[in-house]
């Protein structure tokens, strides 16, 4: 099970893939979304914005985030971070049912890819 300070790892290497990705996944990475990641088998979300490329002002909170974020997600940690990581194909989790993800169709399409 992955802890916390590898969550937060994962978020960091996502942001580091958000700043440098180039074309056209720089463009799908863009938008001023906010975005929440509910790690459900640590009881813990990640909180933060996706901002010029960069996923900024993230925080923790316990429990699952009551306000709503325009991109949330839900995963255990194992999977957030294989997910980052790219060793689980994020489509196939996501139809799968490992990754639970509530956004407008336009977000839906940007994360798919990013990840």
């Amino acid at each position: 099970m992955a802890t916390i300070e590898e969550c937060l790892g994962a978020l960091d290497r996502l942001a580091e893939k958000l700043a440098g990705a180039s074309g056209e996944l720089r463009s799908a990475a863009a938008p001023d979304r906010s975005l929440s990641c509910h790690v459900t088998d640590l009881d813990v979300t990640f909180l933060g914005h996706l901002r010029e490329g960069h996923l900024k002002e993230v925080r923790t909170v316990r429990g699952a985030s009551e306000p709503r974020a325009e991109i949330a997600l839900e995963m255990t940690g194992d999977d957030l971070v294989a997910l980052v990581d790219g060793e689980l194909n994020f489509a196939r989790a996501w139809a799968g049912g490992r990754v639970k993800l509530k956004a407008g169709l336009r977000d839906v399409l940007r994360l798919r890819s990013i990840l």
